[in-house]
């Protein structure tokens, strides 16, 4: 399979996990016809999702990558490898963020995980 292949693929298999989850408009986003999307889009609201599905990845660049193309909004490389399951990368703030907001929303969301 060719990287383009393989990362639409991936794309398509992170919108269907994505509606398996309770969003359930998500899908790929267009990268031609002059609109420039997330790999993913009508997930998450506020969210630019990256996807990456690779067996190896420079973490970094993929980060970076999403930073830039995010323009301001939270951003999220989901990761994925053959025969693995999806990852989550994303800034430790961001994450932090996150969980004081489930604390304070839900004091017992530990319990509910």
């Amino acid at each position: 399979m060719n990287s383009r292949s393989k990362g639409a693929r991936g794309e398509r298999l992170l919108a269907q996990f994505l509606r398996d989850h309770g969003y359930g408009d998500a899908k790929r986003g267009q990268q031609r016809s002059g609109l420039e999307q997330a790999d993913v889009v009508d997930g998450p609201d506020g969210w630019h999702l990256e996807c990456k599905w690779v067996e190896k990845l420079n973490i970094w660049n993929a980060v970076e990558q999403a930073k830039r193309d995010a323009k301001g909004k939270n951003h999220v490389v989901a990761m994925k490898r053959n025969k693995s399951d999806w990852l989550a990368v994303l800034p430790l703030g961001q994450f932090v963020r996150m969980v004081r907001m489930l604390e304070l929303l839900y004091p017992d969301y530990r319990r509910e995980l």
